[in-house]
């Protein structure tokens, strides 16, 4: 049986819930949409406005920009002013450092919910972030909550470049508890589990494990 969405998946900076909502899309032919990717594109779309996080401007910004998400196979292709944003871009330090502080405005989280709801109409969504299960699809049938020790997410980040040492290891995982700390004490949409998601510890656990776990979750308690 073919399960009704969205599908909600949660959890902090680096625990992996990418890489599981994409592999969790294509075991069930679904859509995998990243609001990560969301709030980096308003991020790099303000900067190069030369727009700031707290501008009056920035509502202004995006009342006269277009975002379509549009489906390619089991993945959502971003698309602002009709042209999807430039990746390299998206994954700048300047980005990478002001996200946080654009995510926090209410105008840039309406706007963005305004459209990752829209993209559930889509067929099924698998759709991660940091409340996805609390505020976008709060009545979402499935809802998981990804984690991961800091120390593990700070090696798998490090693990994407190829090089990973014991100085840098420290300097990130404690760069992701600050980031941590910033989205769970934020006044709007707090990253927090929504109190019927399923925890998902993934710090000794292969993504295969992770992936097969849900979907068996899924077809256990689909109606």
């Amino acid at each position: 049986m073919r399960p009704r969405g969205p599908i909600a998946i949660d959890g902090p900076a680096a625990s992996g819930k990418s890489t599981v909502a994409r592999g969790l899309a294509h075991e069930l032919s679904g859509c995998y949409i990243s609001t990560g990717e969301m709030y980096r594109a308003v991020t790099w779309l303000a900067q190069s406005a030369s727009v700031a996080p707290d501008a009056p401007s920035l509502g202004e910004l995006l009342a006269r920009t277009c975002l379509a998400l549009e489906i390619d196979q089991e993945q959502a292709r971003l698309l602002i002013n009709g042209s999807p944003p430039p990746q390299t871009a998206l994954r700048t330090p300047q980005v990478s450092e002001a996200v946080s502080h654009y995510a926090q405005q209410s105008c840039v989280r309406d706007w963005l919910i305004h459209h990752q709801r829209e993209a559930s109409n889509q067929g099924l969504v698998i759709m991660e972030g940091r409340d996805i299960g609390t505020v976008v699809f709060p009545d979402a049938p499935y809802k998981f909550f990804i984690t991961a020790t800091p120390e593990e997410r700070a090696r798998r980040r490090l693990a994407q470049s190829g090089e990973v040492s014991t100085a840098d290891l420290a300097t990130v995982a404690a760069a992701i508890a600050e980031r941590d700390r910033m989205d769970s004490q934020r006044a709007l949409a707090p990253l927090r589990q929504a109190d019927d998601a399923v925890l998902v510890d993934t710090t000794t656990l292969s993504v295969p494990g992770v992936v097969l776990s849900l979907r068996q979750h899924i077809e256990e308690h689909a109606e």
